[in-house]
């Protein structure tokens, strides 16, 4: 049975994906920074670990990944989803702390989350880490240099583990959403409207103007990737850096 750990896999597209492995049969294991998200989860998959936990917090984090190893033995399957979409506005109008602590969630999180799987994966000679990057790691995105900076880091990073692990039989890959359906959009796009002096439904046409498909995807969708990635099917599948956006033409309005 397939063991997965799952980073902000309470709510959103993280319980998606969490709720998708328990589906395949799999023992998963979720932390989230959101109380009520982690008691709604809990109670509604009863088998799954799922604990409270900032993933920028080593000292949190080291206590949960130490209770996943103990009770799993191992891991196989790693997911680094968590992430923030951090302020909007020029640069010259950003917080040095909201800037921090963008950076700390998406990218440290990671790092956290990532350090530990190497441990045990390089140990047992197998496994698999996705981390959730964006398309904002692939393309400039004005209004949105924090959240824009750490996502292309995660591409780095993934690369990186890539050829670090690959070795070892582990496979490293980053998936890249585009705008997702759901509650985190919907912030997001309020957020960018009050920054733009725009209305919400012109950041909503904004953002499907610049897809190809003309559309946003679901969670589902990004799930669907994911389950693949960490399938037999994908065993060959590693250092790739993969879009699930309906083509991204551009983030520029």
């Amino acid at each position: 049975m397939t063991r997965v750990l799952i980073t902000a896999g309470a709510a959103g597209l993280g319980r998606t994906m969490a709720e998708g492995c328990l589906d395949r049969g799999d023992r998963v294991a979720v932390c989230d920074v959101d109380a009520q998200a982690v008691a709604e989860f809990a109670k509604a998959n009863p088998d799954a670990i799922a604990q409270v936990v900032d993933v920028t917090d080593e000292t949190g984090m080291a206590r949960f990944l130490d209770h996943v190893e103990q009770v799993f033995g191992g891991i196989d399957v790693v997911c680094a989803n968590a992430g923030t979409g951090g302020p909007a506005g020029r640069i010259e109008t950003l917080d040095l702390d909201a800037w921090r602590d963008c950076i700390d969630v998406n990218l440290t999180g990671a790092f956290l989350t990532c350090r530990w799987a190497a441990r045990l994966m390089r140990a047992q000679n197998s496994g698999v880490i996705v981390l959730t990057s964006s398309t904002a790691g692939l393309f400039g995105y004005p209004l949105r240099a924090p959240y824009a900076a750490a996502k292309w880091a995660i591409v780095g990073l993934t690369k990186t583990l890539a050829m670090e692990l690959g070795p070892a039989g582990v496979r490293v890959n980053a998936i890249c959403p585009g705008a997702v359906e759901g509650d985190r959009m919907d912030r997001v796009v309020a957020m960018e409207s009050a920054a733009s002096g725009l209305t919400e439904d012109a950041v909503r046409a904004q953002y499907v103007k610049g897809v190809s498909l003309r559309s946003w995807v679901t969670a589902e969708e990004v799930t669907e990737t994911m389950l693949w990635l960490t399938s037999p099917a994908a065993r060959k599948i590693s250092g790739q850096i993969i879009a699930i956006d309906g083509h991204t033409e551009t983030l520029v309005p």
